[in-house]
């Protein structure tokens, strides 16, 4: 996992995408015009939470998080989603 210059302010967290399904279970390849966007991640970075609550993810956590879940950004060629703690389903 490369180390990102960016650090998320109150409860914003950094989520790396997993790449997208290639193949179904039973070995048919999906073509891209028909991939589904991932809902699954790793955290890349955290930030300090809000003075009411503390964020509860960490930096390599694997999440899920909704379909249509935070905000795209592209830092050095790599996609990320920037989002809040709030939008993560469950930690992996």
């Amino acid at each position: 996992m490369a180390k990102v210059n960016i650090k998320p302010l109150a409860d914003r967290v950094l989520v790396q995408p997993m790449a997208a399904e290639t193949k179904t279970a039973s070995g048919i390849i999906i073509p891209d015009t028909a991939k589904e966007k991932p809902q699954k991640g790793k955290v890349v970075a955290v930030g300090p939470g809000t003075k009411d609550f503390d964020v509860t993810v960490k930096v390599g956590d694997t999440v899920l998080y909704g379909k249509f879940s935070g905000t795209e950004l592209k830092l050095e060629g790599t996609d990320y989603l920037m989002m809040r703690e709030s939008d993560i389903l469950a930690i992996v």
